[in-house]
Order: C-alpha cells, then structure tokens, then sequence
C-alpha cells in the first residue's frame, strides 16, 4: 500500500465533499511518511491552511495534564491516591482521589459540567472566569455525588480543571508556565503554548480559527450564537484544553515519550494502564477500549498497544494516536465543521486504517449514496406531521416538500448533535422508501401512515392531531405492519 498517495486521496477527498478543512501527519519510526494540508485557516478563505498552522487541541490537552501530575508524583509532591481534599479542604466530595480525577471515575455529579457554570458568567456578567474559582462554584451548586468514586467511569472536563489547579498549587507557578518548561521545551515543542486566544486575543495569523456552520454558513465558533456562549465562557479554564501547537509538535512529542526526555517508560506504562474499577474489572468501552491517565487504550491483535485521545470542540476535531509497539504516531487537525457525516467518518476512520495496514473505504458522501432517479410518486403521502417520544434527542416535527425534494423539520438535543435546536434538512433517498440526512447517519424509513427511525416506529398524525401513539418496532419490515 502506497500510504503516502492513498492518505492524502482520502485528505483531499474529505476537503471536497466540505468534510476536512486542515493538517494530517503519520510517521514510523519517526519518519514522516504523510503530511499535508487542505482549506484555509480564517473566516474569509483568505490565508490558505499551511501545514505548520497551528490548533487548538481541545482534550488532547488532558495527557499533558496528567503528564503535568506524574511529574510531580515523581518529585514526590504527591501520591496519585492522594484524596482531593488533601490539598483543597474545601472540595466537597471525600473520597475523590488524584487518580480517580485523572481516570474520571470520580463521580462529580451527572448534571455539573462546565457549560452550567461559564455560560451564565459570561451572559450575565460579561466576563470569562478563570479556572481558580471553579472550585468555589462546585461547592456552591450543592449538588451530590452520582456515584461512589471508583464505581464507574463518566468523562468530564470538570475533572481535569481541578488537576490544573492542583499542578499550580503544589508547584508554585502558573500552569501555563509549568507545562512549558516542564513539557514543552524539553521535548522540543517549539510551537506549543496553553493559549486563551478568546480573552488574551490571537497571537499571530498562524492560528486556525474553529468555524460552525450556521444557516449552511461558516462563522467563527466564538461568534456564532449558539456556540459563543460556551467557546468564550470557557476560555479562562486549564487542563482540559487550550493546548494549541502544530502536527511537527505533536510528532516530536511521540518522539519524546519514546527517547524518555520528559516521562520514562516506567512512568508512561502506568499512564497506559486501564482503570480498574471498585469492581475489580476493567474498564472498557463499548468499542472494548480501556482509559488510563489522560490516554484512550487499545490493545490491538495485530499491533499491540496503542493510546490515544481525540478532541472536539465547536467547529473542531482534533486525534494524536501513539502506536507504542510499532513505532507510529498519527496526527489529524480539522478546524471547521463537516457538511456531510458520512464522508466525515469515512474519512477519519479510512486515515486510521491505513495506519495500521488496512484498506481504507473510499471518502464518500449522502450525495454519492443517494438514488439518481427516484420514484417520487409517493413522496407526498409521507408528508405531514408524526408523533414521537416526549424525551427523545430527535424529535421529527413535520415532513414536507420544498422544491421537488423532500424535507423535514425537526428538533434535535443531546451530545450526539452537532446542529442543535429546532432544524430544517433535506432528506436525500438512499433506497425503497428509506431516507437520510446530510449531516446525521440517521436512517428513516416511511411506511403506510408511519415512520420508522432507529427501533422506533411513530404512527402519522390525523388531521386532528388526537392520534398520538407510540408503538415499539418489533418485526416492521413491511408497509402493512405500520398500522
């Protein structure tokens, strides 16, 4: 496999179909065997993207917040089950130990994440609060633990804030400043900085700016009215983002952890070792991958170990994945978001594969999936309003035509959805009665007076809308089987 040539078809495919919009690297053994760069940098397409552009990195930041404490660990000004509250008597959940904040089994309440608190500061008060007073405002919510800690994994940003300000209390300086000298200059970061690019302002033009799409426009996520609120409240904290470098930075990080210049190996296996639960299981996923301190896990058949972290943000994507056993590191960079799931994935999972050997499926989209010339002779009996479940993250208001083409309304929530709030979308169709939308992989399928999405069937409304019940799809495979 020609690695080099096929990693950037699936780049400049991805770039095309609106899906890749930045920088890739892979490497073995340390040389580079791909890199490149698609799209712009800024809101008006006016600075080309240029492969020493430099990202935001979202939770990528958090391995080098947990390699912040295991330095500190070794120093021997603290134990990784140390509780919490040995350092902050005021933290209000005993029990909370260092690891248990690092691994994210420590239990913060299911409902208490940043956005609850930055947002209104920022509203309200118009000002982005620092990461210093979030201790303050965990203990003035009152609100109780979810769970034990060690019982069960839930990853939080929450979490990694309080390691920043526990790396700044013990060591004296700013966290800013101890990542850079402890992490960023021995291991020749020379691009690497904790930023706060929304407070501070942007350093220089090199910087990718994260951009949303909003009414089918791009605009600059600290901008956009639904994402702003949290971009720019948010932008005062530490820990859990605001790590911004390049891909030749993150490469020469992987060199680093294997020529042991900041962490030795030693330090590094037990970073890469899955949490154990107070069951005394593993944790894994349901993609069997495990978490340890700040790095996803993978223990792969064929390849060995793998960690890694990915990092989103609104109108951002980041992923560095360090290949322990073969000697290969992979970094991918994307600053805008995608106008086509499909090819999105496609895209991501295919630069992946071909990491590790495999065959990457071509960069698709719903547009190239969809049927050329379809029978629209039952289109508009599909149209009309449906019901559906009070709490679902996807509620279908209505189906209609517009312009020849088939449409629906509908109100989408919950983290699964990038475009939240009430939304208008095309639906494209991709076989006998069955539909899709551009930017989900949500699949429905219309039968006689009913539609079915997932394993839910919603039944037609009648025109006086009295007729709303909610049935479970158990075998509906046909038309007659709807009613």
């Amino acid at each position: 496999m020609d690695k080099k040539t096929t990693m950037e078809k699936l780049a400049r495919d991805a770039y095309e179909k609106g899906s890749f919009n930045g920088t890739w690297l892979y490497a073995e053994n340390g040389v580079i065997v791909s890199k490149g760069a698609f799209g712009f940098r800024d809101a008006e397409n006016t600075l080309p993207m240029q492969e020493d552009t430099i990202f935001e990195m979202a939770s990528v930041t958090k391995m080098f917040t947990a390699a912040a404490v295991m330095l500190l660990a070794r120093e021997g000004k603290l134990r990784l089950d140390d509780e919490y509250t040995k350092y902050f008597s005021d933290y209000p959940y005993p029990g909370v130990t260092v690891r248990h904040l690092l691994t994210h089994t420590s239990g913060m309440p299911d409902d208490f994440e940043t956005g609850t608190w930055v947002c209104p500061a920022w509203e309200k008060e118009k000002r982005i609060p620092p990461c210093s007073e979030i201790l303050r405002f965990i203990r003035d919510s009152g609100e109780e633990a979810s769970h034990a800690p060690g019982e069960t994994f839930r990853y939080t940003d929450i979490g990694y804030c309080l390691l920043a300000n526990l790396v700044e209390k013990i060591s004296g300086v700013r966290f800013e400043d101890f990542l850079k000298r402890k992490i960023f200059e021995p291991a020749g970061m020379k691009d690497s900085a904790i930023y706060h690019t929304r407070r501070d302002g942007r350093p220089s033009d090199r910087f990718a700016r994260n951009m949303v799409l909003e009414n089918d426009i791009y605009v600059p996520s600290d901008v956009s009215k639904s994402s702003a609120p949290y971009v720019v409240g948010s932008d005062g904290l530490n820990g859990c983002d605001y790590l911004y470098t390049t891909i030749f930075d993150m490469l020469a990080w992987d060199r680093a952890l294997r020529e042991e210049k900041v962490l030795t190996l030693e330090e590094q296996q037990i970073m890469y070792t899955p949490v154990k639960l107070n069951s005394g299981e593993n944790y894994v996923d349901e993609d069997g991958e495990g978490y340890g301190l700040g790095w996803g896990i993978v223990n792969d058949k064929e390849h060995g170990l793998i960690v890694h972290h990915s990092g989103g943000m609104p109108g951002l994507n980041t992923w560095f994945e360090h290949s322990v056993d073969e000697d290969r590191t992979l970094v991918i960079l994307c600053c805008r978001d995608f106008t086509d799931v499909r090819a999105f994935v496609r895209f991501w999972e295919g630069m992946q594969a071909v990491a590790r050997d495999e065959e990457a499926e071509p960069v698709v989209s719903i547009e190239d999936i969809a049927l050329k010339d379809p029978d629209k002779s039952k289109w508009e009996d599909f149209c009309g309003r449906y019901e559906h479940p009070e709490e679902a993250d996807f509620i279908l208001n209505e189906v209609f035509m517009q312009d020849g083409e088939l449409w629906a309304k509908a109100i989408l929530s919950g983290d699964d959805y990038d475009d939240q709030g009430e939304v208008s979308f095309r639906l494209y169709p991709i076989g006998e009665n069955e539909f899709g939308r551009k930017r989900g992989m949500l699949k429905l399928k219309f039968g006689d007076g009913c539609l079915m999405m997932d394993d839910i069937t919603c039944k037609k409304e009648t025109s006086s809308g009295s007729d709303h019940t909610l049935s479970r799809q158990s075998g509906c495979t046909d038309a007659k089987s709807c009613r």
